[in-house]
This record gives C-alpha cells, sequence and structure tokens, in this order.
C-alpha cells in the first residue's frame, strides 16, 4: 500500500466538493464566498489565524504528482475528479492557486453578522476552486474563537484591576495564563490557539505557541512563563517532607525581584498555607524578595481562591492601595483548576466583596481555553454569494423557512464604517474597487501578500 502524501493539498478538502465542477451551471466563470460569525456567544469576534493558515498551506505549489494522487484516491472513495481543472493549475498557473482573498487586519474586533473575509477566483475557468478551500478556510474559526473568548475574560480582568488596583497597566497581560496544551488535539491546535490567546495575553506554558508566533507573526518571544510546582515535584518528597518540598522551591527560584508558583493542596491545602507558608517558611519567603504564588488546584475554585487569600492576608499582612482595596505581601495566588469565564467572574467578584485587590490572583486556563470551543460556539459560516454566469451577475443566498437565522448574504460583500458602527455592504457587481474598506487583499495567485507582526495584531482592537 502506497503512502499517501502529507503535503497534498488537493486532498486538503471534504470528499463531496470533488463533485461540485459538475454542478455549478453552465458559463459559471466566478463565485464570490465569504466568512462571518452569525452569532453565539460573543457579540464581536476578534479575528486572528488566516495569516498562519494561508501562509502554511495556500502557498504551496500544487504538482502533477498532486493531481495523480488525489484522482487516484478521490475516484477509488467514489468521486469524480476534476483532473483537467487541476492540471491546469499545474501547466498554466505554475502550482499556484488562483484565488484572491481579502479579509480584515488580524486583531480586529467586528460585530457579529459581518463579513471576516472573502474568497473569489481569478482564474474564469476554475470558478469551483472557491467552494474548493472552504474547508481549509473555515479552520480559521478556531484561532478567532479562542482569540475572542480569550479577549473578553480580557475585559472582564480588566474591569476588575481598574476598579482595584494601582498596577492595572502591568498587571493585565499577566492574568490570564495558557495552561491548555496538554489538553488539546494536536501540536498545530495548540501553537495556533495558544499563539491566539497571546494576542491578549503574554503568560503561556504552551511552547507551540512560540514556535509559530516567531515563525509565522515574527515574534522574537511571544510569551512568558515563571519556575512552577506540580504535584509529582511535590509528593516526590513524601508528605511528611512537605515543607521541605516547599522549602526547596524557595530556596532555589526564591531570588530577589523573582516568581514562582507552587502547587500547595497536595495534601492539605489550609496546613499548607496556616503552617507550613505562614509560619516555617514565612521569614525565607519574606527575606527572599521575590513573589511566592501559592497555588490551590482542587476543590470548588471561588471558595478555594477566597480561603487562600483570606489565609495569606492573615499570615502576610496587605498593605491598602489608593482605591481602598488590600494587597497582598510577598504571594499571590494563580488558580489553574475549573477555570473559565464563569469562575474567573465570580473569583473576581469575591475578592471585591472581601476588600481585596484583582491584582492579587492570576488564572491558568486550560481545555477551557483551547479546546472547549467548536465552530458553533461564534457560529460560523463560509457561504457563497454572488457568480458571473453567461457574463451576468447574479446574487445567490440561501433562505431557509425553518430556520431564518441560516439566511446567507448575497453580493459582492465588504466591511466598512458607517458612521461610528462597522457595516457590511453589498455590491451587486463583480466590478468594484470597494472604496472606504476596511478589508485588504491578503492572497492572490498563490503569494501571501501581507505578513502582520504579532506586535501589529495585538495593536488592533
Amino acid at each position: 500500500m502506497t503512502r499517501l502524501s502529507d503535503h497534498n493539498l488537493i486532498l486538503d478538502t471534504d470528499s463531496y466538493k470533488s463533485s461540485h465542477f459538475l454542478q455549478y451551471p453552465a458559463g459559471t466563470t466566478r463565485l464570490f464566498s465569504y466568512l462571518e460569525s452569525r452569532g453565539g456567544r460573543y457579540p464581536v469576534t476578534r479575528f486572528f489565524g488566516l495569516q498562519y493558515i494561508v501562509g502554511e498551506y495556500l502557498t504551496r505549489r500544487v504538482t502533477r504528482e498532486d493531481v495523480e494522487e488525489a484522482r487516484a484516491v478521490i475516484e477509488a472513495h467514489g468521486e469524480p475528479f476534476p483532473y483537467e481543472g487541476w492540471m491546469r493549475v499545474v501547466n498554466v498557473h505554475g502550482g499556484r492557486i488562483p484565488l484572491e482573498i481579502r479579509a480584515v487586519p488580524e486583531g480586529t474586533a467586528v460585530p457579529i453578522h459581518n463579513i471576516l473575509m472573502s474568497c473569489t477566483n481569478t482564474d474564469p475557468e476554475l470558478p469551483w476552486l472557491v467552494g474548493w478551500f472552504e474547508t481549509m478556510l473555515m479552520r480559521v474559526w478556531y484561532p478567532t474563537t479562542v482569540c475572542t473568548q480569550s479577549f473578553h475574560i480580557r475585559a472582564i480582568i480588566a474591569r476588575a484591576l481598574e476598579q482595584t488596583s494601582d498596577r492595572a497597566a502591568e498587571e493585565l497581560p499577566f492574568k490570564l495564563h495558557d495552561f491548555g496544551s496538554r489538553g488539546v488535539s494536536s501540536r498545530e491546535s495548540a501553537g495556533l490557539g495558544g499563539l491566539a490567546h497571546l494576542v491578549n495575553f503574554m503568560g503561556s506554558d504552551t511552547l507551540e505557541a512560540l514556535r509559530i508566533g516567531r515563525n509565522h507573526y515574527g515574534a522574537e518571544m511571544a510569551g512568558f512563563s515563571i519556575p512552577a510546582a506540580e504535584h509529582s515535584t511535590i509528593t516526590s518528597w513524601g508528605k511528611e517532607h512537605e515543607v521541605d518540598a516547599y522549602r526547596n522551591m524557595v530556596r532555589t527560584f526564591g531570588k530577589p525581584g523573582g516568581i514562582y508558583a507552587v502547587v500547595s493542596d497536595s495534601y492539605d491545602l489550609k496546613h499548607a498555607i496556616n503552617v507550613h507558608w505562614g509560619e516555617t517558611l514565612r521569614p525565607e519567603v519574606e527575606a527572599s524578595g521575590a513573589t511566592l504564588v501559592v497555588r490551590p488546584d482542587s476543590g470548588d475554585p471561588p471558595a478555594m481562591v477566597r480561603l487562600a487569600v483570606n489565609a495569606l492576608a492573615a499570615k502576610y499582612g496587605t498593605t491598602v492601595n489608593s482605591k481602598g482595596y488590600q494587597v497582598l505581601n510577598h504571594v499571590r495566588v494563580i488558580q489553574g483548576d475549573g477555570i473559565d469565564e464563569q469562575t474567573i467572574g465570580q473569583i473576581l467578584q469575591n475578592l471585591l466583596v472581601d476588600g481585596f485587590s484583582a491584582e492579587n490572583v492570576a488564572f491558568g486556563m486550560g481545555g477551557a481555553l483551547l479546546q472547549k470551543v467548536d465552530r458553533d460556539t461564534q457560529r460560523f459560516a463560509y457561504k457563497t454569494s454572488a457568480g458571473l454566469i453567461d457574463g451576468q451577475y447574479r446574487g445567490i443566498y440561501k433562505d431557509p423557512v425553518t430556520d431564518p437565522g441560516k439566511r446567507s448574504k448575497d453580493g459582492v460583500l465588504d466591511l466598512v464604517m458607517e458612521g461610528p458602527r462597522m457595516v457590511t455592504r453589498a455590491y451587486y457587481t463583480f466590478d468594484t474597487d470597494f472604496p472606504g474598506s476596511l478589508m485588504r487583499p491578503v492572497f492572490r495567485d498563490g503569494e501571501l501578500l501581507v505578513r502582520d507582526s504579532l506586535e501589529e495584531v495585538r495593536a488592533r482592537a
């Protein structure tokens, strides 16, 4: 059995797409499709990840060998195959994909129900390519949804910091830490989802995000981490030597100006805080000049954080800031278990009620950040909205009686500002240069036209 290529661009589609070249009306020479969020959990999406998808995949050149391989696989699979069309890509276009993609700049926050990206063919003999690559292009839903969720959580934390902290701008970038790498479906998901989070924050334990950030977004260092203990490193000392495990952390990482995290609930969180951290090791922690971050990792997250903050305040004391809220001396808390948007809100509310600044606590978010999202979280759709058939413009849309919310747009679409609002504008012709557009061409005929840096992406909101 011959091994299939891992890099054959033609095979990166849905099986049924291969029959579509026979289904469009005779005389079809142009198609236009668009991507939008039709609603979902958040009212605004923060667009991200297309640069990676296009640069990593769509810029590859198709070869004759790719066409022959795809033909053999797809025909044996039970589908017809547009052999002459794909050979035209090879022979006429040098293997470059004859499409044009326009999109909003990455990092832009766009209200739902608006166009985010469009795709049209540049070769009138190959209009079906617009639909062939729906499968690949639609995957931008994932980094966009992760980036969107992270963006909205950032706003929740920012409000709490503005209300309770004198150091909101310094604290905010490190308040939501990515713990999600082990909880995703693939290495690529970890990297792309992890980088999507780093559009909004600077803290991450997902090394894959650094690789994609450097290779595809020009980020020398996309995010940062700190030394941290896990249960295996603490419990390897044995229960009777738990305090020695903690002492080792203080002496190894407790350098002036440093910060380190220690999971402290391997046995008894209350005892660990009140006795080990609060009495036995407190002089060393205070003298070290570093910040100890205590991590609860079990129990009800809001209750455990409340317990930890109050217990640490009783042992280490607090300083009241200019806004009247208490800031722990020498220590902080990070909660990394059971964290999602809801528990973050509950924890921050508890801090406010108890009179503590939000800067006392950071959050580590794993599966809920990178994995507990899907295409329907923001109801992403890629639909064809216009065609050129026998030289005449035709609007293309669906309007199902059974679900009016799935009515698709028609027209050659663009995103513009009308007063203070972003709106989708429709042209009923392909002959437009998109005046006042908020979108831009990012890909044409096999070439990535825009390479934004992560810094530029972060600056847009």
